[in-house]
């Protein structure tokens, strides 16, 4: 891997966000850095169950290979709060490009891309993406992308989206709050229901951009997001036409689920210290990407801004609760669906993609299950695999977007 411009790069330390104003959607302001958060990451440790003040801090952060020392300072900081996250992105785009991945070398060119920030009614900056075909191509339909647990819109998906986009659809992408380059606190999911309200109230305002409106819309969800999508359907089941979902979190797998007592612990620990960094983790690189050479880059943490410290108290709770829930409603779900898994997913479990294939009350319904692929089919597997896995995704589109 070639790294020459890597240690060209000087962002200042007041360097501002390059977002632009989107150009069909003028209302929306060019939105600034705000100061950085100075500091080291760090992962808190509980030392002792009657003690629930008492913590100690111990350094996570690990250097990055191929890197200069000091693109490794900007990658060690705090990434708590979204000014640091934007700033150690924006110094890493370059080098994300250059990875030696099949989503990166052989994305189209071309594709017309813009980022921008919107307010939600909370309060936050949520973070929004948009790519588009080459000018001239005609767009079939609006893809709206949901993200799935730690990760962002800004990594991997870039090259997927680029691929659909070159196939004609308009594909647009959020970050969840406490995610990517969203406000909120790293890693933190106080409620479910707020992040399935956020995507609603993110793409209710996308759909309604001049080159997509009245077109066909899909929503496109993996592993966490593939719940997410789910629980928006089930808030508006007339809003879409077809619903794409890769690895669904629909149940986490017994292999990554805590035991019984545990998760009656977390409950109770989750309303004393909700934030705190407290459930163990395992090293979902190993599980989730197959091919060594991805695996390798998925552990070498380019995805600088994904999160991957201790799952907080209060987002374990929620996840667990979301897929609890989502399990007892999935004879609700009535869109048209493609659901798509790797049949040695050890982090969401294939069978109950099969069950929820065979439970939803769509009539248009598809299950493709790929032999011998682990959780990530759209990054970690063969080159052969990921772009079988998106070609069935555009067939897909295509098979429900009306010629016009």
């Amino acid at each position: 891997m070639h790294h020459s411009t890597i240690t060209a790069f000087r962002p200042s330390a007041h360097q501002p966000v390059l977002l632009r104003r989107s150009p069909c959607n003028s209302g929306v302001p060019t939105l600034r850095q705000k100061p950085i958060v100075k500091g080291s990451s760090f992962l808190i440790v509980s030392t002792g169950a009657a003690r629930l003040r008492n913590f100690k801090i111990v350094a996570k952060k690990k250097s990055i290979e191929g890197v200069s020392d000091q693109m490794n300072a900007i990658a060690s900081q705090n990434l708590d709060h979204a000014p640091a996250r934007r700033r150690v992105r924006l110094a890493f785009t370059q080098v994300q490009e250059q990875l030696d991945h099949v989503l990166f070398k052989m994305a189209p060119s071309g594709i017309r891309t813009d980022e921008w920030f919107e307010m939600n009614s909370k309060g936050q900056e949520i973070f929004c993406k948009s790519w588009l075909p080459k000018p001239g191509v005609r767009i079939k339909a609006a893809v709206c992308f949901v993200h799935g647990y730690g990760d962002t819109c800004t990594f991997f998906f870039e090259g997927i989206a680029k691929r659909i986009a070159a196939s004609g659809y308009g594909v647009y992408a959020i970050d969840h709050p406490g995610f990517g380059l969203s406000e909120g606190l790293h890693g933190y999911v106080p409620s479910f229901n707020d992040i399935v309200d956020n995507v609603i109230e993110q793409y209710t305002k996308i759909k309604g951009r001049p080159e997509v409106r009245g077109m066909p819309r899909f929503l496109l969800g993996q592993s966490m997001g593939g719940a997410v999508a789910l629980k928006v359907h089930l808030k508006e089941r007339r809003e879409w036409d077809g619903i794409a979902l890769v690895a669904p979190m629909c149940k986490i797998s017994e292999e990554m689920s805590p035991p019984k007592q545990l998760q009656k612990a977390l409950i109770f620990l989750s309303r004393v210290m909700p934030k705190a960094k407290l459930v163990p983790a395992k090293d979902l690189a190993e599980l989730a990407f197959r091919d060594p050479q991805k695996r390798k880059l998925a552990s070498a943490d380019y995805n600088v801004i994904s999160y991957s410290d201790q799952t907080r108290l209060k987002t374990a709770v929620e996840l667990l609760n979301a897929t609890n829930e989502l399990e007892s409603q999935v004879e609700k779900v009535s869109s048209p669906l493609l659901i798509l898994h790797g049949a040695a997913d050890k982090v969401t479990d294939p069978n109950i993609s099969k069950f929820l294939y065979q439970k939803a009350a769509s009539k248009d319904k598809t299950l493709k299950l790929y032999d011998g692929s682990y959780h990530s089919i759209l990054e970690g597997e063969s080159d052969e695999r990921i772009l079988e896995v998106l070609d069935d995704i555009i067939e897909w589109l295509d098979s429900h977007c009306p010629v016009r």
